[in-house]
């Protein structure tokens, strides 16, 4: 059984969503929040998304770590997330003051769901450019995840995209389950994302 330590939140989506550009403006926000942060992320056969990151300087680099999937990436976050949870667990004891743990997946289709045994909470990342039909395929990360992520937005009119039906449709899919823009360009929604991140994990009973 896991032992508790630090809230754990996935966020998944498919190739070029934005995830890893939501995690370099996420991770600063809370930061400025002081809370004490962690990351993983799930690439395939490199830790390509983890130097990204520790390039950056967001965290120490000791801070961020990376799990090799070696298999199609909802592998490790549902079917035996225990590589994630392994690596979470290390992270918990490393440093025990941590709040939030962030597990990025490596990019994955709309059937991405991540495990209940892994995280507490987990978002989902599509993009505008990916087409407005998305949330019509009612794929399983589109409706399952308890927060879905509209990335990109600002690209609505360049690539054909009626955004506040996209947003509508995706509504619709999800009942009453939250729907958020971003643009992690310009820094737009991520304060909303933080929130909804601290609402749902950080505020509940130990």
């Amino acid at each position: 059984m896991r032992i508790r330590g630090a809230a754990r939140v996935g966020i998944g989506g498919p190739v070029g969503s934005g995830k890893t550009a939501l995690l370099e403006r996420l991770v600063p926000t809370l930061l400025r929040r002081r809370l004490e942060v962690a990351v993983i992320t799930n690439d395939l056969v490199t830790q390509e998304d983890a130097e990204r990151l520790r390039r950056t300087g967001i965290l120490a680099r000791e801070r961020i770590l990376a799990v090799e999937a070696g298999a199609c990436p909802h592998t490790v976050i549902r079917e035996d997330p225990t590589l994630n949870m392994e690596a979470a667990d290390s992270l918990d004891h490393a440093f025990p003051g941590l709040d939030l743990i962030l597990i990025e997946s490596g990019g994955d289709n709309l059937a991405s769901t991540f495990s209940l045994d892994l995280v507490d909470y987990w978002l989902f990342v599509i993009d505008v450019a990916g087409g407005d039909d998305i949330p019509r395929k009612r794929g399983p990360g589109v409706v399952q995840s308890d927060l879905l992520i509209v990335n990109k937005v600002d690209l609505h009119p360049y690539v054909g995209v009626d955004l506040p039906r996209m947003i509508a449709q995706a509504s619709t899919v999800r009942g009453n389950r939250p729907v958020l823009c971003t643009n992690c360009r310009t820094g737009e929604g991520i304060d909303a994302v933080a929130d909804a991140i601290s609402n749902a994990v950080l505020s509940r009973e130990p």
